[in-house]
């Protein structure tokens, strides 16, 4: 039997070079509607960075990734879309763009506990 909670789930991808659509898992972003659950989690891998020799600087890249943060929180030093409420603030995270931070389309699954799945994910897509 499946887990209790139907959730969403985006890969937040790091593009060094848009043009050469080649990219680098950076984070996962988790929603549940029922659990009224959104968060995520980053980190960058410096080392394999440095092999797409890019022109991106990783704190300008980190803070960026901290926007994603505290819009998934609510925070209110997150800007207008961190109040939205939170089937909208994901689908807002998980809108295309063409920046060099890009987010992979929702996928879903079932769990029992989100805080859980979101390691799991986040160890098996992105470290």
């Amino acid at each position: 039997m499946p887990g209790k909670h139907l959730y969403e789930y985006a890969v937040i991808r790091l593009v060094p070079r848009v043009e050469r659509e080649e990219f680098l898992n950076v984070g996962i972003i988790l929603f549940c509607k029922g659990a009224n659950y959104l968060n995520c989690k980053h980190q960058i891998d410096t080392e394999k960075l440095k092999l797409f020799s890019c022109e991106l600087e990783v704190e300008e890249i980190e803070n960026n990734l901290k926007a994603f943060e505290k819009i998934c929180s609510g925070s209110k030093d997150g800007g207008p879309v961190a109040q939205w409420e939170k089937p909208d603030r994901f689908r807002w995270l998980t809108a295309q763009r063409s920046s060099s931070l890009q987010t992979s389309r929702p996928h879903n699954g079932f769990s029992d506990d989100l805080d859980a799945t979101l390691e799991r994910l986040f160890g098996e897509l992105v470290l």
